[in-house]
């Protein structure tokens, strides 16, 4: 899809859209209980429809009306994989599944597109290994063996977090108690905080032990719950940088107390503003690409902890920096920090490139706004917010999509 945006001033409200990763936590939980969940307050993504398609692999059913999502859950303590698991372009999918597929009486296969392959998977495999599981990753599938033990988990803390919440996910439901222990530094703590949190409401009670160290407690079983999932501060960040480039734009349905981490964004967006700072990204690096695009609209900026961008949807600090180089923004790229330096922004005189990539073309209409632009494979929004751009249509940006 391309998207023709013209200059425009967006005003008005915008509601922003569910949170994306309470609600793959949540279903997950809700799946695993025995008996049946409500879940208010969910949109059907690429990804979000990923985890329901896993859910269903493994025996859970499920109903959606309206933004309400019923799931009735499984014997989790005999899980059996039914059918191979379509993971998609969704990393969490991946990597939360896995170490249930590893629990189970069956073993599972996981598949999805070739970007997503690429990914790193070596924390599964290294404990399969050790376990003496069966671990077989293809360009096309990984297959995991079933019949993993309780025991230590020794896990590199600068690695996605995914990993550790699969493993809270998968280790409570076996018969003894484990430790997961988190080397060097911690990277996306908000987001395993995100994990235990989501786990609480469903009856499972894991705990930190000290900064490195989980402990969780064997033998548990997950309840059935009535849960409602928040707004999405991720992206959110899309719509919250309208307000803080000048324009009278609110956007509603966030909470301000939020446990996720990209609720920060609000903070960094005030510190670019002003020009002062270094960013570190470690912490949220979903946030990075409008990060680096709000920094070329104001003062440029400086931000550490980028080394992980390489290997998300795209290479997102390699992505961002062709294209912000089309707006007239020289970006520099080294291994684990990005710098955008001050610039006089213009409308691109070529299309931009979406780069199969949500937040590369979210950040990218952003800048649109401000000086006009052509964005092709804009439909990659569909991923994580289906309704980007008719929401920025009800903020009155002149936009037209072409197929």
């Amino acid at each position: 899809m391309r998207v023709i945006i013209h200059k425009s001033a967006p005003s008005g409200n915008v509601n922003t859209p569910p949170s994306k990763s309470i609600a793959h936590r949540m279903i997950l939980c809700a799946a695993l209980s025995e008996g049946t969940s409500v879940i208010r307050n969910i949109d059907l993504s690429n990804d979000i429809s990923a985890t329901l398609d896993a859910i269903s692999s493994f025996g859970a059913s499920y109903g959606y009306d309206n933004g309400i999502l019923t799931v009735t859950g499984v014997d989790a303590g005999h899980l059996r994989i039914q059918n191979k698991i379509n993971c998609r372009e969704c990393g969490s999918t991946l990597r939360f599944v896995i170490p249930l597929c590893m629990i189970s009486e069956t073993g599972g296969t996981l598949t999805g597109s070739a970007r997503l392959l690429e990914r790193p998977l070596t924390v599964f495999e290294r404990i399969c290994r050790q376990q003496g599981i069966c671990y077989d990753k293809k360009d096309e599938y990984v297959h995991v063996g079933g019949g993993m033990q309780n025991g230590v988990f020794t896990v590199p803390g600068d690695v996605s977090s995914q990993f550790i919440t699969g493993l809270l996910f998968a280790l409570p439901l076996l018969q003894g108690n484990s430790r997961i222990i988190l080397t060097g530094k911690t990277e996306s703590r908000p987001y395993i905080d995100l994990t235990l949190y989501v786990q609480r409401l469903f009856g499972i009670e894991n705990t930190w032990i000290d900064d490195h160290t989980l402990y969780v407690k064997g033998g548990r079983r997950y309840h059935s719950a009535s849960v409602e999932n928040e707004g999405d501060w991720s992206n959110a960040a899309f719509l919250l940088a309208f307000h803080h480039l000048g324009y009278h734009v609110d956007v509603m349905g966030v909470n301000d107390n939020s446990l996720q981490g990209d609720s920060v964004c609000k903070e960094m967006f005030f510190a670019l503003k002003q020009g002062s700072g270094v960013f570190d990204l470690s912490d949220c690096p979903d946030l990075a690409p409008i990060l680096f695009a709000f920094a070329a609209a104001n003062r440029g900026g400086v931000f550490t902890g980028t080394k992980r961008l390489r290997i998300k949807e795209s290479d997102r600090a390699s992505a961002m920096a062709q294209e912000l180089l089309k707006f007239g923004c020289e970006t520099v790229v080294t291994e684990d920090t990005v710098t955008v330096h001050p610039c006089a922004l213009h409308a691109p005189q070529t299309p931009l490139c979406g780069h199969n990539d949500h937040r590369i073309v979210m950040s990218l209409a952003v800048l649109c706004v401000l000086t006009g632009g052509v964005i092709e494979g804009a439909e990659a929004v569909n991923k994580s917010y289906p309704r980007f751009f008719e929401d920025l249509k009800r903020l009155k940006v002149d936009l037209k999509n072409e197929a």
